[in-house]
């Protein structure tokens, strides 16, 4: 939840909307799943390579967590937006709770199309490094992977960073929690098809520099749903950031999007 960070919601909220946001499942203060298996994520890429693979629960899942959040506080429909792993729950979410769904804004995500152009290895190390457990290797670890993800557009602020590290791991270090999600994000399905048949206004943003989602994973995303917008932000990686260039543009297209929805 704290890595969308609070200036980035509060201009969002400061134009006259609500935002909610909140801890997936298996990580931060939300329900932990601490019974099912850890699973081994590195045979399951190698398998995924031939096929299908099983994960403790899938993304679906969590998309139906966020449908019952919002039948928790009462609201029957809203603007869904995600990022990254958030970006593909937002696609299910949409997909599974159409009547729900407002709009939809994926943010550097992909379809899960197998043909896609993969990680960089260094991106891909970062993601799959073994997380420490003593806080300030937790942290060095945490800043060295999201260099290893930032884009070249704007110079690597390792204080932002290293803060929102500090905080995460305060608030609940749990790397377990971690682990299964990724293999969620192993196991997801190609969504092209069921994509293709949405009718939903859609903003699709992606930055042109992503080392481990690539830019053409958002080309795919846009040309997957009908009629939606592509936002390409040049110089962005894969990366969280203050209210800098990137995520004030960001934050204003989100809020015209939501307005062309709504007039």
């Amino acid at each position: 939840m704290i890595t969308w960070p609070d200036e980035f919601c509060t201009h969002i909220a400061d134009q006259g909307l609500c935002v909610m946001r909140f801890d997936n499942r298996d990580v931060g203060l939300s329900s932990k799943f601490g019974e099912a298996e850890m699973p081994d994520i590195m045979g399951m890429v190698e398998i995924k390579i031939g096929g299908g693979v099983e994960a403790p629960y899938l993304l679906v899942d969590m998309a139906n967590d966020a449908a019952g959040l919002l039948d928790a506080v009462g609201i029957s429909k809203a603007h869904i937006c995600g990022r990254s792993m958030g970006g593909i729950i937002a696609q299910g979410f949409a997909l599974n709770h159409t009547d729900r769904t407002l709009s939809l804004t994926s943010i550097y995500s992909t379809t899960g199309n197998p043909d896609l152009p993969k990680a960089t290895p260094q991106a891909m190390q970062a993601l799959m490094d073994q997380v420490p457990e003593e806080r300030e290797a937790y942290i060095d670890n945490y800043v060295e992977g999201y260099k290893a993800w930032a884009g070249s557009g704007l110079p690597f602020n390792e204080k932002f960073y290293r803060n929102i590290a500090a905080k995460s791991f305060d608030r609940c270090f749990y790397p377990q929690g971690a682990v299964r999600q990724t293999a969620a994000v192993i196991a997801q399905n190609n969504r092209t098809p069921s994509l293709a048949k949405l009718d939903i206004p859609t903003l699709v943003v992606h930055g042109d520099d992503d080392p481990l989602i690539p830019l053409e994973a958002g080309w795919d995303t846009a040309d997957a749903i009908p009629n939606a917008e592509l936002l390409i932000i040049k110089g962005m990686g894969h990366e969280l950031s203050e209210m800098n260039n990137y995520w004030l543009r960001i934050s204003d297209a989100i809020v015209n999007h939501i307005r062309k929805v709504t007039l």
